[in-house]
């Protein structure tokens, strides 16, 4: 729960380069389009994202380029239902609700979504090798966002 947590403030604090430290280099950023989805090779997603693409979204957020991510959203996450799903020496699976609320230009919306993340535990703790990010509303829930859910 702690890391989920913590992954949440950093993003929140727009602090991407400790974000993206979280992460092994193999790990993916998945946020599909279809809700039940499980073959996010071979499905259309929102974000299918590997360590160079996170970078590049991470850098787009900052940089002021993006069209999307201008003015800057605020944002909070709120996490909550967390469940274990799996654990042994390597590896940890959770499971959690995640509600986010972003305030950009006068207008506050509302996202809500399953997360579950996939953990590597390695010499340096916990890393994130996978997250997946089910909209509770699918197609209907993004119009242009200018953040990382």
């Amino acid at each position: 729960m702690h890391f989920a947590w913590l992954e949440a403030d950093l993003l929140d604090s727009a602090a991407y380069d400790e974000w993206r430290a979280l992460w092994t280099p193999t790990a993916r950023y998945i946020v599909p389009i279809t809700p039940g989805a499980t073959d996010f090779e071979n499905t259309l997603n929102y974000a299918y994202d590997d360590a160079e693409m996170r970078a590049k979204r991470a850098e787009r957020l900052v940089s002021g380029q993006s069209v999307s991510a201008s003015p800057v959203a605020r944002t909070v996450r709120l996490l909550s239902r967390f469940r274990l799903l799996r654990s042994d020496a390597r590896t940890c699976e959770l499971r959690c609700a995640q509600m986010l609320t972003e305030f950009r230009r006068g207008r506050e919306r509302t996202y809500a979504a399953d997360v579950e993340f996939v953990y590597l535990r390695g010499p340096g703790g916990l890393r994130i090798e996978r997250k997946v990010i089910r909209l509770v509303n699918g197609t209907d829930a993004l119009g242009g966002i200018g953040y990382i859910l």
